[in-house]
């Protein structure tokens, strides 16, 4: 985990805003009216963010052909893949799996159809990244690199949001502290309190532009990947009644 933050928490109690902090009323009516809910209620929120490295890359390989008739095509299509496929089953570290598929007719000026296109996509994803660009190049002379991407695993999401939980839940308690004797009370109790996990923002992925591939081609050399970084953030919010 690099770039740590923890943001400042903000009470949404001010002296002049007695809807959040209930001061004693002027009349019976509203004395009436507030009865039900007791004085000396304060509402805190606060967040906590960090920035993470992503740990998982997926790269997608596609290959795409042309034919006559659908259902030729649509044989070609099938044998490149499962060759990719069978090229990735038993390489550690990596998984496989099939990607989107497509076949569309194209038309000439009188509307009719001239020929039929067609794509298939194998894409792999695994936490280590020398592996899956070692076997994208082996795949290459098969399939081409479409594109890459990074992100972040739920486990290491989990690891981070268990110890921003920690640390937001600390500067809540802190600053209700705070403010409890900044109002004249001697102590607190919680009230009502919400842990939620704000989720995460990646930066930009890394896009690949796709190889070129001839009939001969060889396997190529692997790519030089590296992953960047996403922010995950805690949010806690709720209320304590000061004593």
């Amino acid at each position: 985990m690099k770039g740590h933050t923890a943001a400042a928490f903000a009470a949404t109690l001010a002296l002049a805003a007695p809807a959040t902090l209930m001061l004693a009323p002027c009349t019976a009516l509203a004395q009436s009216d507030m009865r039900s809910q007791p004085a000396g209620v304060l509402s805190l929120s606060a967040q906590a963010s960090a920035e993470v490295t992503q740990d998982v890359v997926t790269i997608t390989l596609f290959f795409e052909q042309e034919a006559s008739d659908p259902g030729s095509l649509t044989t070609t299509l099938n044998q490149r893949a499962d060759a990719a496929l069978q090229k990735a089953r038993g390489v550690a570290g990596v998984s496989a799996r099939s990607g989107q598929f497509s076949i569309f007719p194209a038309v000439d000026r009188d509307g009719r159809i001239s020929t039929w296109r067609g794509r298939t996509e194998v894409v792999l994803e695994s936490h280590d990244f020398a592996a899956a660009s070692k076997l994208a190049g082996d795949i290459s002379p098969l399939m081409q690199v479409g594109n890459v991407q990074f992100s972040l695993s739920p486990e290491a999401q989990r690891t981070a949001e268990q110890k921003l939980s920690s640390e937001a839940i600390a500067s809540f308690r802190e600053q209700a502290t705070a403010a409890t004797r900044a109002f004249g009370y001697s102590s607190y109790s919680i009230r009502e309190v919400n842990v939620s996990q704000g989720g995460m923002m990646p930066r930009p992925v890394m896009m690949m532009s796709a190889r070129v591939m001839s009939t001969d081609a060889k396997a190529s050399p692997p790519m030089p990947l590296e992953g960047g970084t996403a922010t995950v953030t805690v949010h806690v919010s709720g209320s304590v009644q000061m004593k």
